[in-house]
């Protein structure tokens, strides 16, 4: 403190002597000498009562939100990455401004006001166009919703939980859809002991009314590996053919997956019976499976046989809300991606009988879509129907022909390029406008490895065409031109099925839009191989396709000579292939299942390959002639149809 400041400041001094109120004039002199003790004492009080706020400081910039700094030259390429990221929002925005004037349906006051980013706002207007009473809108909706891939984590969590029913499944039937759309399963608790017996309950509690004894055989089956206080509850209840079924006293040497494997095969056959599939629903059936599903991932098997029974319950519309809310339809979608293609498949067939807003066939067990697996944007011009033979499938007929693949390959996982379904993978792709369906029967060449006794009495080529063509008929079949393309058997029932059509009035249709037929040899005047099966019929006591199979067979000749006339008064083209190596039939036959002979059919083009019988209708490459010839003759058969 200066004395020059000292000199403006009126002091007192204060004292306790003397009267109160005395006021004393204190001398300069006398002042002098204490300004220097004041100052003194000043500067020790300001240094004892300053306080170090250090540590207040660093208390507070804690509280503060940092910002990472960004150099000018990132920084100005985010500013301009998300100027031009709000700029197409806008535009987006414009768009569906746009679309719904077209489209007679103005958005809410409430979106057109909203204060929010675009972006937020072009999701809600698709959400909301979802539940347009306008079907095309819905459809235009679910696609853009599924198109666009830039929503963010959060609004797809937004639009799982708001999307209905039929929005998720039209989300699932999208190519490529984001899976962010569908509401995860929750992860269920690993019971597998309990999961089983709730299996065998489930099929225990299944009625017996309005099922052939092939349901039956399945369902003994199954419960014959129940546990002995399961047949003491039961009290001998299940029977097939009047005899009780002999219950095993323990599980502990059958493994959990072959019972289960069982209970699911024989839960097929059930659920291929309508007033079956709700006491499933309603025995707490579809969470059931769902945790097997869940539990038995590395089983593909088990998997295609979960599927394959969701998508015979799906075929009841009143069980479709259950199977939503079970969190089947994410558990498609997911599906519906995977590399192999029968998975893909079971759910393909699944979901499109789930989807009643952009389809109206059915498909019954057995009928397998190949192409189109989801909704498309072009229309279908006509149908491919792949039939199998005996000891053939819908998918391992026609799959590229086998081959050996070295070590370095296996290891490594590449196959180049191959096929397990040439028809889905090859034939989709160059006419895209095709469906392309592939049909699965049981067919054996001995009784022994049929998969129900009762099933034999039910293989006749007569039975089997009428079962197909009430299947066919479902899944649209005969509603546009058709195809067919037969290997071996399969050829004699596509026959069979064009005979039955031309005598039933309802199924004109389908004779009249029959465009061609492709033979893979077909044994029109039957086969060596048949004799051979009936001479040893003690060793493989032949079943009811291999007798009909018999060469110059009576039933052959009348069917061939009838077909003869309604393909010749219908024009239908006809291609034919022969094989011409001998086929390994068990380890000591060899024999030319189909000769030349009998693969003609006597009108259309008859072409040999040197292919044995198996092989025939399995291409080596996509460019191989056997393809390129097959796929030619499609083209030609329907070309009217699928050029415009």
């Amino acid at each position: 403190m200066s004395v020059a400041a000292l000199r403006l400041i009126r002091c007192r001094r204060l004292s306790t002597a003397g009267p109160p109120g005395v006021k004393k004039v204190i001398q300069w002199r006398t002042l002098s000498k204490g300004c220097l003790f004041i100052t003194y004492e000043v500067e020790a009080l300001d240094k004892a009562v300053t306080i170090d706020t250090s540590a207040i400081l660093r208390e507070k910039y804690k509280s503060y939100i940092y910002l990472k700094a960004i150099p000018s030259d990132e920084k100005e390429n985010l500013t301009l990455t998300y100027k031009a990221r709000k700029e197409l929002h806008k535009a987006a925005r414009r768009f569906l401004e746009i679309s719904s004037r077209l489209l007679l349906h103005s958005l809410d006051e409430h979106f057109s006001h909203v204060d929010a980013d675009p972006h937020e706002v072009a999701l809600w207007v698709l959400l909301k166009r979802t539940q347009s009473p306008n079907k095309a809108i819905r459809l235009q909706a679910v696609r853009e919703l599924a198109e666009y891939h830039h929503w963010l984590d959060y609004q797809y969590q937004t639009a799982a939980q708001v999307i209905d029913q039929r929005t998720a499944v039209g989300l699932a039937r999208t190519p490529k859809v984001d899976l962010r759309f569908f509401l995860r399963t929750p992860s269920l608790p690993d019971m597998e002991d309990v999961t089983e017996d709730e299996l065998r309950m489930l099929l225990a509690s299944l009625p017996q009314s309005e099922v052939d004894k092939c349901v039956q055989y399945f369902t003994s089956l199954a419960l014959r590996e129940s546990t002995q206080s399961l047949a003491a509850q039961r009290g001998g209840l299940w029977c097939f053919g009047g005899n009780g079924l002999p219950y095993a006293q323990s599980l502990t040497t059958i493994p959990s997956e072959k019972v289960e494997s069982f209970c699911l095969q024989a839960l097929v056959q059930h659920s291929k019976v309508q007033s079956h599939c709700d006491h499933i629903v309603a025995s707490g059936g579809l969470p059931l499976l769902q945790r097997v599903y869940q539990l038995r991932r590395d089983s593909l098997k088990i998997q295609r046989n979960i599927v394959r029974i969701i998508g015979n319950l799906a075929l009841n519309e009143s069980v479709h809300q259950p199977i939503a809310q079970s969190g089947w339809v994410c558990v498609l979608a997911e599906m519906m991606q995977s590399p192999h293609i029968m998975q893909a498949s079971h759910a393909a067939r699944a979901l499109a009988n789930l989807d009643r807003e952009a389809a109206n066939e059915k498909y019954q067990d057995g009928i397998y879509i190949l192409h189109p697996q989801t909704r498309c944007n072009q229309p279908i011009k006509a149908d491919v129907l792949f039939i199998h033979g005996i000891l053939g499938a819908a998918f391992k007929t026609w799959r590229q022909k086998d081959r050996i693949v070295s070590q370095e390959k296996k290891e490594t996982g590449s196959t180049d390029d191959y096929t397990e379904c040439w028809p889905k993978s090859w034939l989709a792709a160059d006419c895209p406008n095709l469906r392309v369906l592939s049909v699965e029967y049981d067919s054996h060449l001995s009784d022994w490895m049929a998969k129900c006794p009762a099933e034999n009495q039910r293989k006749s080529l007569a039975y089997r065409s009428r079962e197909l063509l009430n299947k066919l008929k479902q899944a649209g079949i005969g509603e546009r031109p058709v195809v067919w393309v037969a290997h071996s058997m399969g050829g004699l029932l596509v026959k069979k099925m064009l005979l039955d059509a031309s005598e039933d009035p309802d199924l004109h249709g389908l004779l009249n839009n029959t465009k061609g037929i492709m033979f893979y040899s077909v044994p029109h005047n039957g086969t060596l191989m048949a004799e051979y099966s009936v001479n040893v019929r003690y060793l493989l006591f032949p079943s009811i396709e291999v007798r009909e199979l018999c060469k110059d067979s009576p039933a052959l000749l009348s069917l061939n000579e009838n077909f003869l006339k309604i393909a010749k008064e219908k024009e239908f083209k006809v291609l034919s292939f022969a094989e011409t190596l001998p086929t390994n039939i068990g380890p000591m036959i060899k024999i030319l299942v189909v000769p030349k002979q009998s693969a003609d059919l006597g009108i259309g083009e008859l072409i040999e390959v040197n292919v044995d019988h198996l092989n025939i209708c399995k291409p080596e490459r996509k460019d191989s002639f056997l393809y390129m010839r097959s796929l030619q003759f499609i083209q030609e058969a329907l070309q009217s149809y699928i050029s415009h």
